[in-house]
C-alpha cells in the first residue's frame, strides 16, 4: 500500500513542477524560498564562485534547483523505502539527500570557476610572452596585455596590481611573488622565473627560451583538455555504477523472497547493516563526484 502512495506522490510532484504556467503563486513561493536560502546561508567564497558561474551561464536557475531538490528527495525516499519499507526512514533519507544539494552546487560552480581561471592563465602567460618579444620589458608586456582586453576579472585586477607594485618598488620581484602565490601553476612560476632572470642578468637571445615556454603552455593545455574528456567519461560510468549499487537490495529480496526479507528487518543488527550499506555507498559516490569537479587545470 505504501509503495502505491509514494508512486502517486511522485506523479503529482512532477505534474506540479512541469506545469507550463510558471507564474503559479505556489511555484513562485517555493522558488523564492529556495533562492533566499541560498543567498542567506551560502559562504562568501561560494557566492563569489557562484557569481562567476552565473556570468559564464553555468549556474542553475532557481527553477532548476527546485526540480533538483524534488528529484533527489523522491529518489532517496524510493531507494530507502526499498531497504526498510518505512515511510519514516524514507522521509529521513529524502531530507538527507536534499541536504547535500548545496554542496553539489558548490562543486559544480567551483569546477566552472576553475576552468575559467585556467583559461585566463593560459591567455595571461601566452600574451605576456608575445608582448615581451615586442617590448623587451616585463612591465610594458603586462600593460600591453591589460590594455588588449583579453583578460577578465579577477586576472585583470591582479595584473593591474602587479603593474602598480612594479612601478612602486622599482623591481618586479614583489609583483611576481604576488602572482605566484595567488595562482599555483607551474607555467606561471616558470615564466616569471624566466623573466626575472632576463631582467636581472640580461639575455642576448631570450627568444629561444620564450619559444620553449610557449610550447610548454601548449602541452599543458592539451593535457588538461584530455584530462577533462577522461574525467567526463569516468564520471558517467562511475555515477551509473554508484547508483546501481543502491539497487542491489532488490537482488537480495529476489533471492530471499519478500516475506523472508521483511522478517530480517525485524532484527536490529540487519537494519544497522543496511544503514551502513547506504552510508558507505553514498560516501563512495560523493568521493567520485568530488574528484570529477575539483583540481581542474591543476598540474
Amino acid at each position: 500500500m505504501y509503495i502505491e502512495v509514494i508512486a502517486v506522490g511522485i506523479l503529482l510532484i512532477f505534474v506540479y513542477l512541469y506545469r507550463k504556467n510558471t507564474g503559479d503563486k505556489s511555484y513562485r513561493f517555493i522558488a523564492k524560498t529556495v533562492g533566499n536560502a541560498y543567498e542567506k546561508y551560502a559562504p562568501y567564497s561560494f557566492k563569489i564562485v557562484r557569481e562567476k558561474a552565473k556570468e559564464l551561464g553555468q549556474e542553475y536557475t532557481t527553477r532548476q534547483y527546485v526540480i533538483q531538490v524534488t528529484i533527489f528527495g523522491v529518489v532517496a525516499a524510493f531507494v530507502s523505502y526499498l531497504y526498510f519499507y518505512s515511510i519514516i526512514w524514507s522521509i529521513v533519507y529524502a531530507a538527507g539527500a536534499i541536504f547535500f544539494i548545496p554542496y553539489l552546487a558548490y562543486l559544480r560552480c567551483k569546477k566552472a570557476y576553475s576552468e575559467f581561471i585556467f583559461e585566463q592563465i593560459q591567455v595571461y602567460t601566452t600574451n605576456v610572452i608575445m608582448e615581451f618579444n615586442t617590448t623587451q620589458s616585463f612591465v610594458k608586456a603586462l600593460e600591453g596585455v591589460r590594455d588588449s582586453g583579453v583578460l577578465e576579472e579577477p586576472l585583470l585586477g591582479d595584473v593591474n596590481e602587479m603593474i602598480r607594485m612594479s612601478y612602486e618598488n622599482g623591481t618586479i620581484d614583489e609583483a611576481v611573488r604576488f602572482m605566484d602565490e595567488k595562482y599555483d601553476y607551474y607555467v606561471v612560476k616558470n615564466m616569471h622565473q624566466l623573466f626575472l632572470q632576463i631582467t636581472k642578468e640580461g639575455s642576448k637571445d631570450s627568444g629561444e627560451a620564450l619559444e620553449g615556454m610557449l610550447q610548454d603552455i601548449d602541452m599543458l593545455v592539451e593535457s588538461v583538455y584530455r584530462d577533462r574528456i577522461d574525467r567526463t567519461t569516468f564520471y558517467k560510468q562511475f555515477c551509473t555504477f554508484g547508483l546501481a549499487l543502491y539497487l542491489l537490495v532488490l537482488l537480495v529480496q529476489l533471492l530471499l523472497g519478500e516475506d523472508s526479507y521483511l522478517q530480517l528487518l525485524d532484527q536490529w543488527y540487519v537494519v544497522i547493516l543496511l544503514h551502513g550499506v547506504i552510508l558507505v555507498n553514498t560516501y563512495f559516490l560523493l568521493t567520485g563526484i568530488k574528484y570529477y569537479h575539483e583540481d581542474v587545470g591543476a598540474e
